[in-house]
């Protein structure tokens, strides 16, 4: 992870802290309820790393249905932020391409929220991600959908890695993200490299959202935006 995701972060923070369960209705009424809705209703006792925690939206909400959390992200001041909020849970800054500060066999489960865009190159982080997850464990994770990075960036060459930029409206500061477009193929073979497919996810919003935002609505109803994978360990308990 670039250090201007760590920059453009921390840049957002103090935004992230007054609107962080609300926010976007993209977040609220589209990509976290479909996330959810892919865990197990109730989670007590079991580890989970949100991977990417950002002011700690999922972290309160993994913490809610029992679960032990472990918050990480790139980004110091939103790590303090989810400090600030969630004293239940451990929170430390860390960048998902280096080698995690964790244990083999740490956890049961691992969220990330539209997070692994970010990164130019999977493979190390998912095999990570597989080191620390118990045998079996669950991946949960949400990206970019290719085929809207695609079509909405007039991308020439769908199988080609691309790094695109896009300037973020937010409540009193406007900032340009960077994040990588990859194919569908790139993401399943990365992911499958170290885990079992599950369930490939293309959610549509709640209804709710007709409501709050209506030509979004009708947009995310016809169109895929966001892509949900949920994968499981391949790995034989006791080994790597």
């Amino acid at each position: 992870m670039t250090n201007s995701t760590r920059d453009i972060y921390n840049k957002l923070a103090n935004t992230y802290k007054n609107d962080v369960d609300k926010g976007s209705p993209y977040n609220a009424y589209y990509e976290r309820p479909a996330m959810m809705a892919a865990l197990p209703p109730t989670l007590k006792g079991k580890k989970v790393l949100d991977a990417g925690c950002s002011a700690g939206w999922y972290s309160s909400q993994l913490l809610h249905q029992g679960a032990e959390v472990t918050g990480i992200d790139v980004s110091p001041d939103m790590v303090e932020i989810a400090r600030q909020r969630l004293s239940e849970a451990a929170f430390l800054c860390h960048d998902l391409q280096e080698t995690l500060p964790f244990e083999d066999d740490s956890f049961d489960i691992i969220v990330s929220s539209l997070t692994l865009h970010y990164l130019k190159d999977w493979m190390k982080t998912l095999f990570e991600f597989s080191r620390i997850l118990k045998a079996g464990g669950t991946l949960l994770f949400s990206v970019h959908h290719p085929f809207m990075d695609y079509t909405r960036y007039h991308c020439e060459d769908y199988f080609k890695t691309q790094l695109l930029t896009e300037t973020w409206n937010k409540p009193n500061i406007n900032v340009d993200v960077s994040f990588y477009r990859r194919s569908l193929q790139d993401m399943i073979n990365d992911t499958t490299h170290s885990f079992n497919l599950v369930k490939l996810i293309e959610p549509q919003p709640q209804e709710r959202m007709r409501d709050v935002d209506e030509k979004s609505f009708q947009y995310l109803m016809t169109n895929p935006h966001f892509l949900i994978i949920k994968a499981t360990s391949n790995k034989i308990e006791g080994t790597i």
